[in-house]
């Protein structure tokens, strides 16, 4: 638990100052972009998120969670087979992306710059995820938190010198901003990379044992796959999700300028604030997974529970009074750093939204740690129909409109975030209501 802690420590810390940087980000992006350029940059993040989980297939999730369960002499024969299949996978998406991605008509509306850069996250992201695989497996969180706050510099400080001394059309500032997201991620190649290499030949001088590449291979392959699957679900219905709004708001009467608008204060705005309390969060996950892994794989039933127990808690000390400050002070927050009041009521409505994805976040770690892929991609199938239901007949009434579409948010907010918590504790053989041990008989 000393480790746990630790870990989740230095990367809370590390993450709120990445945090920070993202919102000067954020406040940058709104000012420079205008809330058309805003909406159509929200617009295609989802879309390139989704490459980026394709250029990942989780390996730094199977990764992570094989070299916490197997011993140290045994790492080295791990990341050799991991590169080998990140190489054939990376080669085959990146032959298939240069094929495709061209002639999509997401992109049509951006600068025809904008599929070349997207195409070059490919190769980036696959190296990337062997390297934070390791070191998350491993517990050097140091490593994993050093990357992500240098991704965040890296993005403010072109910011700042791009934006002060340049004027650009909607399309390029659109397109620098997306040049720059990927750009960053660049900056975190380099250093993962070369930090893995140096640990790489360190690992050669220690003891060392063969692995089979059949029993690796199927290790990986029974995480990543899955893994892959689930993410690829959530990217998509995330990738799909504002054109779904947009057209709920169309067809409530609005304009397709005016809907374009509504939701760039929504995912520019108001979740920007909503959200930055889960670096928590993120960083639970991160050093949950290889612990819950672990653990399980010794049948450490009581130390599951503790730190069930622990997450909760810590979730609940942070997450209730983030929200609180939302819902109190939404005008303040989004006027002050924003300069916009017309998000206040977006970031009000979605408390309920933000809260339970702090409690989703750390309760998916657990399943995956516990080895229940297919629970949390069903779960997610339901909670997600059931959303997107209620955001596209609500969102379509006049009398709704965006109201609708924060009400479907948030119920399907409610409804995962519950499942996941049941399904840990079933697993776990803890009593909902004592949330004490169950022993086996």
């Amino acid at each position: 638990m000393v480790t746990f802690y630790r870990g989740v420590l230095f990367l809370a810390a590390s993450a709120f100052l990445g945090e920070s940087i993202e919102f000067l980000v954020n406040m940058i992006l709104v000012k420079e972009l205008g809330k058309h350029g805003l909406g159509l940059y929200m617009s295609i993040l989802p879309s390139i998120f989704l490459i980026v989980l394709l250029s990942s297939f989780e390996l730094q999730v199977s990764i992570s969670k094989f070299i916490a369960e197997k011993e140290r002499r045994y790492h080295r024969s791990i990341l050799h087979h991991a590169l080998t299949i990140a190489i054939i996978f990376m080669s085959l998406l990146f032959l298939i992306a240069m094929a495709t991605i061209p002639y999509v008509s997401v992109f049509d509306s951006y600068h025809p710059y904008t599929r070349w850069l997207v195409i070059i996250l490919i190769p980036i992201i696959s190296f990337t995820s062997v390297a934070r695989g390791y070191f998350m497996g491993s517990h050097q969180m140091g490593k994993i938190a050093l990357s992500n706050f240098l991704r965040k510099a890296f993005q403010l400080a072109v910011f700042i010198g791009i934006f002060r001394y340049f004027q650009f059309d909607t399309q390029t500032a659109v397109l620098i901003a997306i040049g720059t997201l990927i750009g960053s991620e660049v900056i975190v190649l380099l250093y993962l990379v070369c930090t893995f290499i140096i640990q790489y030949q360190h690992m050669k001088r220690l003891p060392f044992s063969n692995l089979n590449r059949r029993v690796v291979r199927k290790n990986l392959m029974s995480v990543s796959i899955p893994t892959t699957g689930l993410r690829l679900f959530a990217a998509f219905t995330t990738a799909i999700q504002p054109f779904l709004i947009k057209t709920a708001l169309i067809r409530s009467g609005l304009t397709d300028i005016i809907a374009t608008e509504q939701f760039g204060m929504l995912a520019g705005i108001a979740i920007s604030i909503g959200f930055f309390p889960a670096f928590i969060a993120h960083s639970l996950l991160i050093v949950l997974i290889p612990t819950v892994s672990k653990a399980y794989s010794e049948k450490d039933y009581a130390a599951l529970q503790k730190m069930l127990n622990h997450v909760i808690r810590i979730t609940f000390l942070y997450g209730v009074p983030a929200v609180a400050i939302f819902y109190f002070f939404g005008s303040t927050l989004t006027s002050k750093f924003f300069h916009s009041t017309d998000a206040a009521v977006f970031l009000q409505m979605l408390w309920p939204f933000f809260l339970f994805h702090f409690f989703i976040i750390p309760t998916q770690a657990f399943l995956i740690g516990l080895g229940m892929l297919k629970d949390i991609f069903l779960q997610t199938i339901w909670s997600t129909a059931i959303s997107y239901s209620i955001i596209l007949y609500l969102g379509s009434l006049p009398e709704w409109r965006m109201q609708g579409v924060m009400i479907g948010m948030n119920t399907g907010a409610v409804l995962l975030s519950l499942m996941h918590y049941l399904t840990v504790c079933k697993k776990i053989r803890v009593s909902i209501l004592t949330r004490d041990l169950i022993h086996e008989s």
